[in-house]
């Protein structure tokens, strides 16, 4: 009887781990619905905001514009095929998931089903190209940026988060990146500045002044960034526990610093502190923090948060102006740059508590530089590519000089931010 017993019991062991390790936490899960909310809520409604307030009025709607549609056609491509080169099996580039085969109600990730983890990514992988809109405002064409940001998250977007986070662990380095320094923002950073440089500067830059069309929506949108990133870099931890209420206060920490950082610059070199560097110092902050807010504790989202915003309002005050491009609404040196410096900073401003076992500073400082290397280099020269090949497909990159004099907003789309 005992030697049946045992044998009963040695059958369902097999059948009681694979149930352990295949359950559904409802406590995650509904923080995770949450988290996706409030990254979805930073594509088409805060980043919007905040561009849209930064460009020209007779700009203003294509701005916003560009942000929703990259939302809508990001999406788009993740579900076909981002999410299966990103998170699939593979080394360099993933495969196996293509329109999400194999991927039901049923199957889980983690603690969380894995159709929520699709969702959760999928705003990530919008919210990167949105980004790089930021660099070449005012002067692409619509129908090209649509192209790009279909072809961009494919080919450039999705193997970066499959390196860094999908499994593709021979161009990882061993880098630490919590929730998208090198993945989002130097990705999209760098791209924005390649296609700065190759559309060429707007009609009288350097000439004229180009007065944001709104501080006021330009603190509303950041507020709004600032409300959303909270499931951005918390949310990254992809359960309810103590790294991502770490993760949470840090963001917040860091994203207050950066406001102070950008300020301080701001009035020991004009004398002024205006709303715009306030709301500018806030993003700057966060983007600083996000790779290492899943291991910086309160000191290191103070010092990482000051920094990233002081060095954001130098940057886009002197440092942009040693370089002849035209980035409209300096994404490379809110978000490329301060990226670098949240990137390298990761290995620098480890909590005791939040430190890898066998952790060695000089080993992890050179990972996260080899990191930002590939991504700055990769980034680069295939945003390159993909901007000639939407350019072709579109009959040229940048609309004509009418188009551009009169303004997109009315040329393209007909509209008017303010009907007077």
């Amino acid at each position: 009887m005992k030697s049946k017993l045992l044998l009963l019991l040695g059958l369902l062991a097999p059948a009681a781990a694979m149930a352990g390790e295949a359950k559904i936490d409802t406590g995650d899960t509904a923080w995770m619905i949450v988290a996706t909310a409030l990254v979805m809520l930073m594509t088409p409604a805060g980043l919007a905001l905040f561009y849209g307030g930064l460009t020209r009025r007779k700009n203003v709607l294509n701005t916003i514009g560009m942000s929703l549609i990259a939302y809508a056609v990001a999406t788009l491509v993740w579900v076909v095929a981002g999410y299966s080169l990103a998170f699939g099996s593979g080394d360099f580039i993933g495969t196996g998931k293509i329109l999400l085969a194999g991927i039901t109600d049923k199957t889980v990730n983690g603690t969380i089903p894995e159709l929520l983890f699709v969702a959760f990514q999928g705003t990530f992988a919008a919210i990167t190209v949105a980004i790089a809109s930021g660099s070449m405002i005012e002067r692409v064409k619509f129908s090209t940026f649509v192209v790009f940001a279909a072809i961009w998250t494919l080919v450039v977007y999705a193997p970066i988060a499959h390196w860094a986070w999908g499994g593709g662990e021979t161009l990882n380095f061993g880098e630490m990146d919590f929730a998208g320094g090198t993945v989002v923002h130097i990705n999209a950073g760098v791209a924005g500045f390649v296609v700065a440089m190759l559309l060429g500067k707007r009609r009288d830059y350097g000439k004229a002044a180009f007065k944001p069309f709104s501080p006021i929506l330009v603190v509303l949108g950041a507020a709004l960034l600032w409300f959303g990133w909270f499931g951005f870099n918390a949310g990254s931890e992809v359960a309810a526990d103590g790294v991502a209420a770490n993760a949470f206060l840090v963001t917040n920490v860091a994203a207050a610093l950066g406001v102070i950082g950008w300020l301080i610059v701001e009035y020991l070199l004009y004398k002024k502190a205006t709303l715009v560097g306030g709301a500018s110092g806030a993003v700057a902050g966060l983007v600083a923090i996000t790779p290492a807010s899943g291991s910086a504790g309160v000191v290191g989202a103070i010092i990482i948060g000051l920094v990233g915003g002081a060095l954001g309002a130098l940057a886009v005050s002197k440092i942009k102006k040693l370089f002849p491009v035209d980035d409209s609404l300096d994404a490379f040196w809110v978000h490329g740059l301060v990226g670098i410096w949240g990137s390298i900073a990761t290995a620098l401003f480890i909590a005791p508590y939040l430190m890898p076992e066998n952790f060695h500073l000089g080993s992890q400082l050179l990972a996260q530089i080899k990191a930002v290397l590939l991504t700055v280099v990769y980034s680069g020269v295939m945003t390159a590519v993909v901007y000639f090949v939407s350019s072709l497909l579109t009959g040229g990159g940048r609309v004509d000089d009418e188009t551009e004099l009169m303004g997109l907003d009315e040329a393209v789309h007909g509209e008017e931010a303010i009907n007077l």
